[in-house]
């Protein structure tokens, strides 16, 4: 298996995107992601697709066609991958192994979701859910993580302000964020004086529906000099399941997938959470934050509340936790989330993240979560090889 680096990335403006079509979107991160490795079109081998889906949201199926043809890349083969929230970190696994295993030398990985082209989203985001045990119930993805958020107040004792806390950061960072959908920051006092959604979870603890798209290009490592003086090299790829279901699982505090791809990733890689100093995690809703930085390893299971609220996890801290603003302030277009993370470390390990630059960033990692963890895909970024 030989050696990747990442030698290109972009991201689009995240938000409610009126003036710009799903192919708009796609072909903007494609082509941003080409200039960024100093390609040309005709030098992409292949291409992967992350997109949950583009039939709910936007009536489009067969995308990987119609996003090969409106980037000018036809007839390189375009594949679809879809994994709910996951599919774009599963969409960069899959060009990694595909450039790992010398089938392809240059692959782009791209993720993209027009979300706001439907009058209630909340049908199509539904079906990332268990249909006949949850969604058929009327349990939606608010409610689920709710559950979790109860269930972790109730055995660690956490409190409501340090859920909060993480939505919190998430703003904080993403005020200095020009891509970001939420530019401004947010109070403690603000999440919890927001409308309700799910008890105990308000509006200001879940993200945004968003439209927006990322990209990123891979290549052997061997090569990546040719194309920029600074690639970032993939340390570890690595992907878990687990129930897609609530009720089956052992606990209601622990994402069992994120702690079983995290650990197999420090592995591989080499390093354990203690080497990590910046982490683009899935806050698809505070709770989840919070679970993501317990289960990565980066604090003891139940303590992750408090972390928060000694801010262990600021930007330039004990590690930085979503410097891009997350999935709360970046934006949460499905498929895109998991390139854009990557997008994001690539950045700050390429220290071209600007104000929000994190100042010691030599290992980064991206945590990618489909549903309630029934899929997660976890990937290892470092500035050296």
């Amino acid at each position: 298996m030989r050696d990747v680096a990442i030698v290109g990335a972009f991201q689009t403006k995240f938000g409610e995107l009126w003036d710009k079509s799903f192919r708009d979107l796609v072909v903007e991160a494609g082509v941003g992601a080409i200039n960024d490795a100093n390609m040309a079109g005709e030098d992409i081998d292949a291409m992967y697709i992350g997109n949950m889906s583009g039939g709910l949201f936007v009536g489009q199926e067969h995308i990987s066609a119609l996003i090969a043809e409106h980037s000018g890349l036809a007839p390189i083969p375009s594949t679809r991958v879809e994994a709910a929230c996951a599919s774009g970190g599963l969409a960069l696994r899959q060009a990694i192994m595909a450039v790992a295993s010398g089938y392809y030398d240059r692959v782009m990985a791209a993720g993209v979701e027009k979300m706001t082209d439907v009058v209630d989203a909340t049908p199509a985001i539904a079906a990332a859910s268990d249909q006949e045990w949850e969604a058929q119930q009327g349990v939606t993805f608010p409610s689920l993580y709710a559950m979790m958020a109860r269930r972790h107040m109730y055995e660690y004792g956490t409190t409501r302000e340090q859920i909060a806390g993480f939505a919190v950061v998430g703003h904080k960072n993403g005020a200095l964020n020009p891509k970001a959908q939420f530019q401004r920051e947010i109070s403690v006092d603000a999440v919890l004086n927001s409308t309700k959604v799910a008890s105990p979870l308000n509006i200001l603890d879940c993200s945004p529906v968003s439209d927006g798209a990322s990209a990123v290009i891979v290549c052997p490592a061997e090569d990546a000099k040719k194309y920029t003086d600074t690639p970032v090299y993939v340390k570890a790829s690595t992907q878990a399941s687990d129930t897609i279901a609530l009720h089956n699982r052992k606990s209601l505090t622990t994402l069992e997938s994120t702690v079983l791809a995290s650990r197999k990733a420090y592995d591989i890689a080499g390093i354990t959470p203690k080497d990590v100093q910046v982490a683009e995690v899935h806050d698809c809703f505070s709770i989840n934050g919070l679970l993501a930085i317990e289960d990565l390893g980066f604090f003891e299971k139940g303590k992750g509340g408090q972390a928060i609220e000694d801010g262990e996890i600021d930007l330039n801290s004990t590690v930085s936790v979503n410097p891009s603003g997350g999935l709360k302030a970046r934006g949460h277009p499905l498929g895109a989330t998991g390139i854009a993370q990557a997008t994001e470390v690539t950045l700050q390990l390429r220290q071209d993240a600007d104000k929000r630059q994190v100042s010691d960033a030599e290992i980064g990692v991206t945590h990618n979560v489909g549903g309630t963890g029934g899929t997660v895909a976890v990937h290892v970024l470092s500035r050296d090889l």
